[in-house]
């Protein structure tokens, strides 16, 4: 079984689930989003993002393929690149630091290592390039809907839970939306129990449950 990760680029894009590829939760903020999706060229916006992404700052994500074929993924900017992490209230993400914004092992290929081998290819490539931690916002409240909740996050939002799990510390609390920061020196050392904890967050979610397309951002998920 050959294993390999490498850069999203707009070549790569494709190979995306088909809900993240046209997804723009993260890339637009909330008004440019619901204008994108009234008028269907999320895909465009998605295309375009990546493509000023890598052009201004570099590599801003990661795919990993089993055998030629794509079983995982991780997607990472700094937060002027990710309009919607403003909208949080415990924005907004330090400015040392890169914000995760996505990540999904395929069920399939859990258990493997593949978790492990895209952080761990993140943090390289984060180290490389001076950036000291990566953040992300967790749900608190994961799977518990409610229709109060503006922020549509269910399906671009992994639990606060499992961020902790796998070596990240709360650095700003909620009772919804935590912020949360790991040390890439810490995501370079982990101990196999904190790789398996990875595997159980990438691999226990489905595509259904971790991604969503994009809709209206005042509309809440049900």
């Amino acid at each position: 079984m050959s294993r390999r990760v490498v850069n999203l680029t707009l070549d790569t894009l494709e190979d995306l689930p088909r809900g993240c590829r046209s997804c723009v939760f993260w890339e637009l903020d909330p008004v440019a989003a619901e204008r994108a999706c009234a008028a269907g060229d999320t895909g465009l916006e998605k295309e375009a993002w990546v493509s000023q992404t890598l052009l201004e700052w570099g590599s801003c994500g990661k795919i990993a393929y089993v055998d030629g074929m794509p079983a995982g993924f991780v997607l990472y900017a700094p937060p002027m690149y990710v309009p919607r992490g403003n909208a949080f209230p415990t924005s907004p993400v330090s400015p040392d630091a890169v914000q995760l914004m996505t990540a999904h092992v395929v069920a399939s290929f859990s258990g493997g290592g593949l978790g492990r081998m895209l952080i761990q290819s993140v943090a390289r490539d984060l180290t490389k390039r001076g950036i000291r931690a990566i953040e992300a916002f967790g749900d608190a409240k994961f799977g518990e809907h409610g229709d109060e909740d503006k922020l549509i996050t269910t399906m671009c939002l992994a639990p606060a839970d499992y961020f902790l799990a796998v070596g990240f510390k709360t650095v700003r609390p909620h009772p919804r939306f935590p912020r949360l920061r790991m040390e890439l020196r810490t995501a370079l050392s982990w101990k196999s129990d904190v790789e398996y904890a990875l595997e159980k967050l990438l691999g226990s979610m489905t595509p259904e449950t971790l991604l969503r397309p994009a809709r209206p951002a005042t509309r809440s998920l049900g």
